[in-house]
């Protein structure tokens, strides 16, 4: 799944040079680019299970998802920009190598990170302007279905995020994009597998995110 990933990074890559036209835009202070992209969430998970105060062992795991991408970012400065990114994923966790059995369905849960960066854009006059930026993000837990556990409880929290990417301008309004992504999640997770007491996992589920798109430019 990753190396799927990585693949539609490269071909993204590949793709901005090959549409890319002559210069026509400048980003500049007060300028609102909207894009719209499709991401590829791939976590890069860790994880500690306990059964009450014990460790035990085993580790969770996510899937890899591939869903759409809102963004927005305001221009403060021709170089300084702050983007809000929305956009939900759908991942299936499991339970591995733990008392549980040797993999444990444990359903599905949806993910809403919003995320807020401050960038900053090199060469905001060119037609090929890359960026770079650090920020917050939020993670939101819900629709968990537990699989062949009784129960999940994901606890909701902060994260930290960098981010680097590229505008290729097409036109005075249109461009392409290319973005990765790494956020920085945690959460606690509380698994209700009909045992004595409940299994806890401190999951660190880190994804990255590699998006390809479009913007345009208000």
């Amino acid at each position: 799944m990753k190396k799927t990933a990585l693949a539609a990074a490269i071909g993204g890559a590949a793709l901005l040079m090959t549409v890319a036209a002559p210069a026509m835009a400048e980003k500049a202070a007060g300028d609102l680019l909207v894009r719209g992209r499709v991401i590829f969430v791939t976590p890069d998970e860790s994880s500690d299970l306990k059964l009450g105060n014990t460790a035990i062992n085993g580790h969770a795991s996510l899937d890899m998802s591939v869903v759409p991408e809102l963004d927005f970012s305001y221009f403060f400065t021709d170089n300084v920009a702050a983007e809000l990114i929305l956009g939900t994923s759908h991942h299936h966790p499991k339970a591995k190598d733990s008392p549980l059995g040797s993999s444990v369905d444990l359903g599905d849960v949806w993910l809403l990170p919003p995320t807020v960066t401050l960038q900053y854009h090199f060469n905001p006059k060119g037609q090929i302007s890359p960026y770079v930026g650090a920020g917050l993000n939020y993670t939101f837990f819900y629709g968990e279905d537990p699989g062949a556990a009784l129960d999940t409880k994901y606890d909701n929290g902060f994260g930290y995020a960098l981010q680097a990417g590229v505008d290729v301008e097409l036109t005075k309004k249109w461009s392409v994009n290319l973005d990765v992504k790494r956020l920085w999640l945690n959460t606690d997770v509380k698994v209700n597998a009909g045992l004595a007491s409940l299994v806890n996992a401190d999951v660190d589920i880190d994804p990255w995110i590699i998006g390809v798109g479009v913007g345009y430019r208000f």
